[in-house]
C-alpha cells in the first residue's frame, strides 16, 4: 500500500512526531488524527479508553487509507497497541518514553522522566528503566499541566511561565547535585506534547540539559515497517472527533489542513 503515514494522538502532541517525520522524510505524505473530544485521556478508565482508541483509529484509517499508523501517544500505545495490530491490516508503530537513548547519552547517570501521571506510574515504564537504565538514578516528574499548556500554545496562547515553573519545580531540584545523587543532566520528554514546549523548557531550565524525545526513533521505525514512503494528494489531511477551529492556524504551521470531523458511527 502506498498511502500516507497516519499519526494518531489524543490531542496535538503527535505534531511533535509529525515534525520528526517531516525532517527525516520530507517527501512522505502525512495525515493526522486526534481524539480531542475525549482529551485528556488520563480521566478515562482503561477498558473504555482502549475501545475508544481502536474505534477512533479505525475511523481515521478508513478516512485516509494510510500505509502505516503511528500511535503517537504513550497512553494509547500501552492500552491498545495489541488490539490495533490485531484489527488493522496495516503496520502499527507505538510510542514509549525514550529511556534507552537517554541512558546512552547521560554522563552523570541521573535522568529525569517528565511525563503524565499515567505514564510515570505504569509498569511498562519501569520495565524500560530496568532494561536500559538500571544503573541510573531516575527522577520521575508527573507534569500533566504541561499538556494543557501545549494544547493552548498550538491554539495561539503563549505558555504561562508561572504554571510551567510550578509543574517543573521537582525537575529543577533534581538538576542540582546533592550528597545523595549526582546532578541530573538528561531529561526524557515522555509525552509527545512536551517537545512542542521545548523552547520554553530550555529557557526555563536553571542549567543546560539534554532533552530526549521519541520522535527520531519513531521515524526510523516507520521506515523499517513500510517498504516505500510516498507523497500523494492526501498529504496534510487532518481529522478530529470534535470541532477544532481554534487549532487551524497551529496545525497549518505543521503542514496540515483545517481539520475535518471523523465519522464515528462505530462508537
Amino acid at each position: 500500500m502506498k498511502g500516507p503515514v497516519l499519526i494518531f494522538d489524543s490531542g496535538v502532541g503527535g505534531l511533535s512526531v509529525a515534525q520528526s517525520l517531516r525532517q527525516h522524510y520530507p517527501e512522505a505524505a502525512l495525515c493526522y488524527a486526534c481524539d480531542n473530544a475525549w482529551l485528556p485521556y488520563g480521566l478515562r478508565d482503561d477498558v473504555t479508553l482502549a475501545l475508544r482508541i481502536v474505534a477512533v483509529c479505525q475511523a481515521a484509517v478508513d478516512a485516509c487509507q494510510p500505509s502505516v499508523l503511528v500511535v503517537a501517544c504513550n497512553t494509547a500505545s500501552t492500552l491498545a497497541l495489541e488490539s490495533l495490530r490485531e484489527q488493522l491490516a496495516i503496520p502499527v508503530v507505538g510510542t514509549v518514553p525514550a529511556i534507552k537513548p537517554a541512558a546512552a547519552i547521560s554522563q552523570t547517570r541521573h535522568i529525569g522522566l517528565l511525563a503524565t501521571k499515567a505514564t510515570v506510574g505504569r509498569p511498562y515504564t519501569q520495565r524500560l528503566i530496568d532494561s536500559f537504565a538500571s544503573d541510573c538514578v531516575i527522577t520521575r516528574v508527573a507534569a500533566d499541566a504541561l499538556v494543557v499548556e501545549a494544547e493552548a500554545c498550538l491554539a495561539g496562547i503563549p505558555p504561562d511561565s508561572q504554571r510551567m515553573q510550578t509543574a517543573l519545580a521537582p525537575l529543577w531540584h533534581a538538576a542540582a547535585s546533592s550528597s545523595a545523587n549526582p546532578a541530573m543532566d538528561t531529561v526524557v520528554l515522555g509525552c509527545t506534547h512536551f517537545p512542542l514546549l521545548k523552547p520554553w523548557l530550555t529557557q526555563l531550565a536553571p542549567v543546560p540539559l539534554y532533552w530526549v524525545d521519541s520522535g527520531d526513533a519513531i521515524a526510523r521505525r516507520v521506515a523499517q515497517v513500510v517498504d516505500e514512503l510516498n507523497s500523494d494528494q492526501q498529504d496534510g489531511r487532518c481529522f478530529t472527533t470534535a470541532p477544532a477551529t481554534n487549532l487551524t492556524a497551529g496545525l497549518a504551521r505543521y503542514g496540515f489542513a483545517p481539520p475535518q470531523l471523523l465519522n464515528m458511527i462505530h462508537f
